[in-house]
């Protein structure tokens, strides 16, 4: 069947959308901010909005490299304020060939799911009772986690930074100095009444290191500045977005900040690499 293109006014195309009764597209129309709105179709029966670009005619997919994969429930737009709909998944490939080799992939990695193991070896839980998207590390998974701490801290000592430690919540002024509340008050928590001033939870560590800069006179001479810290910080995901270790509300992650000259920048760069490739190629 060919696919066609087609251009057509903001106008047309919200007359069609309410003529078929879609409104769902009509907020996606909304969200498109660029004309002409295009139109990709398949025959007389179906037509949807879309960028493209598309192959010619649905003759040039490979129908034996596609597979429909599962159904399951969601949100609309990933909101759980608004309608549970159907989503279907389905995987497609260049050719047969690769179609099996991800089919064994997913099902090497099905046994291997970190949530299956981490509650069959008793590494850690997410405790539904305590909120979801929150992380409990048992007493075996925090013995994994010191260790993969203590290889962090000592890699980090060795190439010159200083371990630092900073904390969990500040006044909202300072997120709004640093510039995070105007772009990233969606990701961030409610904040909270402290003696009539507004606390914020932190959503990342940056502004916390600044201020620790700020603190006294520093000397040109005394560059660079190596701070790294395993700062915990939580940021606000809907429920059905979470999953498991890799979806959550609040975790640790590994952050520094470098201060230095401008003509310190380069080799500071290729030193943050280098570390980085240290500490991955080590798991």
């Amino acid at each position: 069947y060919p696919i066609t293109r087609e251009e057509v006014s903001r106008e047309e195309a919200k007359r069609r959308i309410e003529e078929i009764g879609e409104p769902f597209k009509l907020e996606i129309l909304d969200s498109i901010k660029t004309e002409p709105i295009t139109i990709y179709g398949i025959g007389e029966e179906w037509w949807d909005l879309c960028a493209g670009p598309h192959v010619e005619s649905t003759g040039q997919l490979p129908k034996k490299a596609i597979a429909l994969q599962s159904v399951a429930g969601a949100y609309w737009r990933g909101d759980e304020k608004r309608e549970m709909l159907q989503r279907i998944y389905a995987t497609a490939w260049k050719d047969p060939k690769q179609l099996k080799a991800y089919k064994k992939r997913m099902e090497e990695a099905k046994k291997r799911d970190h949530r299956v193991l981490g509650k069959k070896l008793d590494l850690f839980s997410i405790q539904e009772d305590a909120g979801g998207g929150l992380v409990f590390w048992h007493p075996k998974g925090s013995t994994v986690r010191r260790k993969i701490e203590d290889f962090w801290k000592e890699e980090h000592i060795e190439k010159g930074y200083d371990i630092v430690y900073t904390p969990h919540i500040a006044n909202l002024d300072l997120w709004k100095t640093s510039g995070h509340f105007d772009f990233y008050a969606e990701g961030m928590f409610d904040q909270m009444d402290v003696e009539n001033e507004v606390y914020q939870i932190k959503p990342m560590n940056c502004p916390f290191h600044c201020l620790m800069y700020k603190d006294s006179i520093r000397s040109y001479r005394d560059l660079p500045f190596r701070w790294g810290e395993l700062g915990t910080v939580y940021r606000y995901e809907r429920s059905g977005t979470l999953h498991g270790l890799m979806r959550v509300r609040g975790f640790t992650q590994d952050d520094a900040h470098i201060f230095c000259l401008p003509e310190q920048l380069q080799s500071e760069i290729v030193d943050v690499l280098e570390l980085t490739k240290t500490i991955l190629t080590r798991f």
